[in-house]
């Protein structure tokens, strides 16, 4: 058994992010395989509930060190006996990794990329089939109006899924002008600030009285009361962003009981961990259905990404403009290509 001292961007407290190395052994077991990391993309929202120690965080409360980073692409160096999927060589994508400069994963973990889809777009395929999954779930049909709450990164993938199933108009909804601005380049055909007076009144009129399929990424009350304000009777909402707030006054009776509103959970654990069927998608049916969509040219990622790479090196400087700057960038990724 060989091991090997590599790196690792690690939450060693409450907001604080450092880059260490650690051993890490490099012989894969049975069914195992070692991918050395091309790119890994941040999740901000997930990140940063991570690192500072949030309510509903996906971590043991108050509990350090703590590790993120679960999109990633890189190149196979090796793998343990038994593995058929990938060889040597292969550029993969990987899911529930970790910033960091090598993974070992099971094998159903690490995906073949296609010769044409890019490492860098591989790396955030599997962060898109979050709102795929709920996309899917809500049984949207085309031409039924649509609209996101929320436009950071789970919701700029939304609109350019909701655009691809056929949904019309598509409405996205953020205080933040840049990403509303964003919205439209992804392919909304409207959008609105939900700060504004008569807000709901907007939507209604654009969509013929209400909306048939709603996304809600925001994961606080507030958004999910103005989203239902929204909503056409016997509407579908998939509740896709992680509910840390435990601040939910809604008035269940007048806005969901009476007309007919579905609530989805919409989390990507929520799946058949098997077989596929129409509405529910397994983890990676639903990864090899974007990177086919990918390859063909059907829907593309390139266009959101407005920053440049960002070095491991910096995550402490990096995570602390995520802990304080609800604007970060939509799309950011770590570059670990100097680290070979």
């Amino acid at each position: 058994m060989i091991a090997m001292k590599i790196k690792r961007i690690e939450f060693s407290g409450k907001d604080t992010a450092e880059i260490k190395e650690y051993d890490l052994c490099m012989s894969p077991a049975e069914g195992q395989v070692l991918v050395r990391t091309l790119f890994s993309t941040i999740s901000p929202g997930t990140e940063r509930a991570i690192i500072t120690d949030a309510h509903n965080c996906p971590c043991t409360p108050g509990v350090f060190p703590r590790y993120a980073g679960y999109s990633s692409s890189g190149i196979v160096t090796e793998v343990g006996e038994g593995v058929s999927s990938v060889r040597v060589n292969d550029r993969v994508l990987m899911y529930w990794s970790t910033h960091s400069q090598y993974n070992l994963l099971p094998e159903k973990q690490v995906i073949k990329i296609p010769d044409n889809v890019s490492s860098e777009d591989a790396a955030l395929a599997f962060i898109s089939t979050f709102p795929l999954a709920a996309i899917r779930k809500c049984r949207l049909e085309i031409g039924e109006s649509a609209m996101v709450m929320g436009c950071g990164l789970l919701g700029q993938f939304a609109v350019k899924l909701l655009r691809l199933s056929g949904a019309a108009p598509i409405i996205a909804v953020d205080p933040v002008e840049e990403r509303r601005e964003e919205a439209i380049r992804s392919g909304a055909d409207h959008v609105f600030d939900p700060m504004i007076s008569g807000f709901d009144a907007e939507v209604k009129e654009k969509t013929s009285g209400g909306v048939n399929v709603v996304i809600e990424v925001t994961g606080v009350g507030a958004g999910l009361d103005e989203a239902l304000d929204c909503t056409a009777r016997f509407g579908r909402i998939a509740l896709l962003g992680c509910t840390r707030d435990s601040d939910f006054s809604i008035d269940y009776y007048n806005k969901i009981h009476k007309p007919g509103i579905t609530l989805i959970g919409a989390h990507t654990n929520a799946r058949p961990g098997v077989d596929s069927y129409s509405g529910w998608f397994t983890q990676n049916d639903d990864i090899e259905c974007v990177l086919k969509l990918l390859s063909m040219g059907r829907i593309e990622y390139g266009s959101m990404r407005k920053t440049p790479f960002f070095s491991p090196e910096d995550c402490g400087e990096v995570y602390q403009q995520i802990i304080s700057n609800r604007s970060f960038p939509t799309v950011a990724q770590f570059d670990w290509r100097g680290f070979d």
